[in-house]
């Protein structure tokens, strides 16, 4: 369940003993660490405050208690860089993460021997797309399953891949753009792409265009990582790259822009209004020929479908997205269609 404010450090009643210094076991709490790795990461106390959701003083008192408990100094603090980890510092954040990651697992089997839907579902998503689908699905958990600690996280694809490598993501909702082999994509719906024009454009009342119809007009890229390839490569028949006129990373900038008459764009997903975000009239026009379209779907890794969390979260996609995407625009998958290794 959503968690809101801060919660202070000795909140967590968790304790873990974690590493051996000479005859005596170290006791630190699994918070303590989740707190040393976010730091670490983060290489900011204020950041990392922000990123795991408790004060900037909680942060700082367990450091200084892993500190005292260890007798390493873990962090170098400059006023310029923040907190930069010690040589010794990176080992233990090393170590921290596995314990972390094997506390997670034993929760984790818990709850799969008595089929259980609880505990932490860290979601990813595709930033493109997210402000259509994330919070309807995050409503839809929170109805259903009181007990999952939803955590939620809008980014592009690399970062995405990065997460569930990681474990800092138990799935993610994207597109199948460079999946790499050690992870599972399970495809929800087929997306054509379409261009998005101003109301007022010449071209926004056609049944359809051609990439020819685009190549000389002046165009706002979303220019994301893999997504701005993807779009880029649909003029590569026509042998002239298109007219950027504006790239940008935020895809309702991309809709304003577009809805303000500076050119038009290329996505995949719509609005479920004719309106971009500052309220002006757009129209989009699916795009004739040889385009390659994208499949949405479920990005995880290997064993991650059998915890009752990530499964039960996978119905809802599958009975909430298909039909909530821009529904006209798009071609529902048959189950196992989209399943990619």
């Amino acid at each position: 369940m959503d968690r809101p404010g801060t919660r202070p450090m000795d909140q967590s009643p968790q304790s873990a003993k974690v590493a051996v210094l000479g005859d005596r076991m170290l006791r630190l709490t699994l918070r303590q660490l989740e707190y040393l790795i976010a730091v670490g990461d983060c290489q900011s106390v204020s950041v990392a405050a922000e990123r795991v959701g408790v004060s900037a003083p909680s942060i700082s008192a367990a450091i200084a208690q892993i500190e005292a408990e260890t007798g390493l100094p873990l962090f170098v603090r400059r006023h310029a860089q923040g907190m930069v980890l010690t040589e010794q510092g990176r080992t233990l954040v090393g170590e921290a993460r596995r314990v972390i990651e094997a506390a997670r697992a034993f929760t984790e089997t818990a709850n799969r021997l008595k089929g259980a839907v609880r505990g932490r579902l860290a979601v990813g998503c595709l930033a493109t797309f997210a402000q259509l689908v994330l919070p309807r699905l995050r409503r839809a958990v929170a109805d259903a399953f009181p007990d999952v600690d939803f955590q939620q996280t809008e980014t592009h694809q690399t970062a995405l891949i990065e997460g569930l490598r990681k474990a800092s993501l138990d799935v993610a909702l994207t597109y199948d753009m460079a999946i790499p082999t050690d992870l599972i994509f399970t495809g929800l719906v087929e997306l054509p792409p379409f261009a998005m024009f101003d109301a007022a454009h010449p071209l926004a009342r056609r049944e359809s265009v051609t990439i020819a119809d685009l190549v000389d007009l002046p165009m706002i890229l979303l220019d994301l990582p893999l997504s701005a390839d993807y779009f880029l490569s649909f003029f590569e028949p026509v042998g002239r790259p298109p007219r950027i006129l504006e790239r940008t990373r935020d895809m309702a900038l991309v809709q304003s822009m577009v809805a303000n008459g500076f050119g038009y764009s290329i996505a995949n997903t719509r609005p479920r209004t004719d309106e971009a975000p500052d309220g002006r009239k757009l129209a989009f026009v699916p795009i004739a020929g040889p385009v390659k379209r994208v499949r949405m779907g479920l990005l995880h890794a290997s064993g991650a479908q059998d915890l009752p969390v990530v499964r039960a979260f996978a119905g809802l996609c599958r009975g909430i997205v298909p039909d909530y995407v821009a529904g006209e625009l798009t071609v529902p998958l048959p189950k196992g269609a989209g399943d990619r290794r």
